[in-house]
């Protein structure tokens, strides 16, 4: 009942937001809360709430209301993110923020005359793009929210979210990391949702014209979130990359045991891959002074004595991490992963449908190419590997189930 009457309140606000031709007020916050106030449970009610057409209409007949909105959903989320740790109410509050907008802002990009609506700059505040970033990078390492709350290191009177150490709170042992949290549903699934806003983020670049805007204008938001603007960057990296590579989705080994139990993971690595890879697609080459580059490259090698010496052509930091990591334990634990998610469809033919099939193949395979082609020394270690026929035969197979995609 008390979904049902959430939904009513949000469609009606929707309508409200939709109907009216004035501009609605910035400080009516009675109107605005009825955005994120209600517990909407998953984003395909968002999707039925705020029909395509609605938001379209909007944007043509109400640009200062759809900006308001907009505007008030970052704030929000902005407040959450340098409050203390969140509440319940809170979380549901950031949740239904995080839904609402990556709802509305693909319509967004596909106007060009809100193009720089994101990073248009204020004299006294950042822009909005900026702030938005910012946020969701801290929630994804909030305790309780997205990571396991560690009782050690969380002090009463360091209740902010941007006083956590990240790197203690990377998701998933691998990588620079030896300890393995507990896995949470909870927390796969709020991770998940603020991940799929960070890719509707990256995808500004779809909208724009492939022979001219692609390449005279950059992606701000992936040019900020890879560069050393972003604080957490490695333990960003670090959770994405370990939380891929680690991930099993035959579980126990029990036949049809999917059908049995709900496998909140699957979902967080699939997006996570995705996300991965626009990521590392993003070469932006330096313009500036290579050596104040180098310096600050080099003070990020001296914290972190897993990663060996960078690239020096390029300011994006999940490319750098990539070409220095250089262990053979590393490199031991990222074949592995390859080995295991690739292999996924060869297990099926003793029992067929006995085992949880995945369907990112297509990333995996492109991350291993990226692989390959920024970390020369992961190369040379597969190709000398015994397990190279494990990546050699998924590779047919893909290659020879494909022909009929021609």
């Amino acid at each position: 009942m008390g979904n049902s009457d959430s939904k009513l309140n949000f469609r009606k606000a929707v309508v409200q937001l939709t109907s009216k031709n004035q501009s609605i007020d910035l400080n009516d916050q009675q109107f605005w809360s009825q955005f994120w106030s209600g517990n909407i449970p998953n984003i395909n009610d968002i999707y039925t709430l705020i029909p395509s057409y609605e938001i379209r209409a909007l944007r043509e007949e109400s640009p200062s209301n759809l900006a308001s909105l907009c505007s008030k959903l970052i704030e929000k989320i902005q407040q959450s993110a340098d409050g203390v740790f969140l509440s319940e109410k809170n979380q549901i509050s950031i949740l239904n923020c995080v839904r609402l907008l990556t709802r509305i802002i693909p319509y967004i990009f596909e106007d060009p005359e809100w193009r720089g609506f994101f990073w248009s700059e204020e004299k006294s505040q950042p822009p909005l793009g900026q702030a938005l970033l910012d946020s969701l990078i801290s929630l994804l390492f909030v305790p309780d929210f997205t990571v396991h709350a560690n009782k050690k290191n969380l002090n009463s009177d360091e209740g902010k979210v941007k006083t956590i150490d990240s790197c203690e709170y990377i998701w998933e042992a691998g990588v620079g990391f030896s300890h393995s949290p507990p896995q949470n549903y909870a927390h796969d699934f709020n991770r998940t949702e603020i991940l799929k806003l960070l890719l509707t983020c990256f995808s500004e670049s779809i909208y724009l014209s492939p022979l001219i805007e692609c390449h005279v204008q950059p992606n701000l938001w992936i040019t900020y979130f890879t560069s050393f603007k972003n604080q957490h960057a490695l333990p960003v990296f670090t959770s994405l990359l370990n939380v891929i590579f680690s991930y099993d989705p035959v579980g126990y080994g029990l036949p049809y045991n999917y059908l049995m139990f709900t496998d909140s993971r699957e979902s967080l690595v699939e997006v996570a891959s995705q996300l991965l890879c626009v990521l590392l697609e993003a070469n932006i080459s330096l313009n500036g002074d290579h050596s104040e580059f180098e310096e600050k490259v080099q003070n990020l090698a001296d914290d972190d004595p897993h990663l060996s010496s960078p690239s020096s052509t390029s300011t994006n930091l999940f490319i750098s991490y990539i070409s220095r990591i250089h262990r053979d334990e590393d490199f031991n634990f990222i074949l592995k992963g390859f080995c295991r998610l690739l292999n996924n469809p060869m297990i099926q033919t003793f029992l067929p449908g006995s085992c949880k099939k995945i369907t990112f193949f297509q990333e995996l395979l492109i991350l291993f190419w990226k692989f390959c082609d920024l970390n020369k020394k992961f190369m040379y270690f597969v190709l000398k590997s015994s397990e190279i026929l494990d990546i050699l035969v998924p590779v047919l197979y893909f290659l020879i189930d494909a022909r009929a995609d021609t």
